[in-house]
């Protein structure tokens, strides 16, 4: 990725997890201002050399101030390793999550949000396909200017296991009928990942778009 782009504010939520403190860090690294949302319990495993805010992801009114300014509002809160079993959990969390941070990001004026939700229509995991459908609805609803990323399995440290099912990828992938899900509903790697949230916090859209998984491939391998 080159370098020659301006300095971006980055409001984070989901500091801690799987995905937020890998792309901290790569943000800090390309000169960016990051402001991450974190418990107070969990304030220590935030990346350092960010600007952390303690508050309640469940609740906007212990952030939005501090949203204020930033270009970009990057939503990353959610269940550990999600599950089908977990459909409790993700309306628990995940869902108000969301709903906080698109509050707070409609409040505060943010240019952007960058929402992680789940490649759909699939045969399984439909409580998190569900309650992430009704975030994206969210986001629309209140009239936000956003990017919405559907990977549908994202490979990385601990989560290797997919890798033994690429073979029965690549021959779905061969037949029409197949195809389109398998190539919807295909793995992506988390550098893909990273990559791809960089380039969309660093291109700033003027209207929504939805980058699925094989252009979250063509992203992350094309940018890095």
């Amino acid at each position: 990725m080159t370098t020659s782009v301006p300095t971006r504010r980055v409001f984070v939520t989901g500091a801690t997890g799987y995905l937020g403190v890998r792309l901290i860090p790569r943000l800090l690294a390309r000169g960016h201002h990051v402001t991450a949302l974190a418990r107070a319990a969990s304030v220590g495993a935030v990346p350092s050399g960010c600007k952390v805010v303690v508050g309640n992801p469940l609740e906007s009114g212990t952030f939005v101030e501090q949203v204020r300014g930033a270009d970009t509002l990057v939503q990353l809160v959610g269940v550990p390793k999600p599950a089908p079993w977990k459909g409790p959990e993700f309306r628990a969390i995940d869902g108000p999550s969301a709903m906080a941070a698109i509050r707070a990001a409609r409040e505060a004026g943010v240019r952007q949000m960058v929402y992680v939700s789940v490649a759909h229509p699939a045969p399984v995991m439909r409580d998190y396909i569900a309650v992430r459908s009704e975030c994206e609805a969210a986001i629309a609803a209140a009239g936000l200017v956003a990017t919405i990323l559907r990977p549908w399995y994202i490979l990385g440290p601990g989560h290797w296991w997919p890798l033994a099912l690429q073979p029965v990828y690549r021959l779905m992938e061969q037949f029409p009928g197949t195809r389109a899900a398998a190539l919807r509903l295909g793995l992506v790697t988390i550098e893909e990942m990273l990559v791809t949230m960089l380039w969309a916090i660093e291109q700033l859209p003027s209207d929504s778009r939805v980058i699925e998984v094989p252009e979250i491939r063509r992203l992350g391998r094309s940018h890095a």
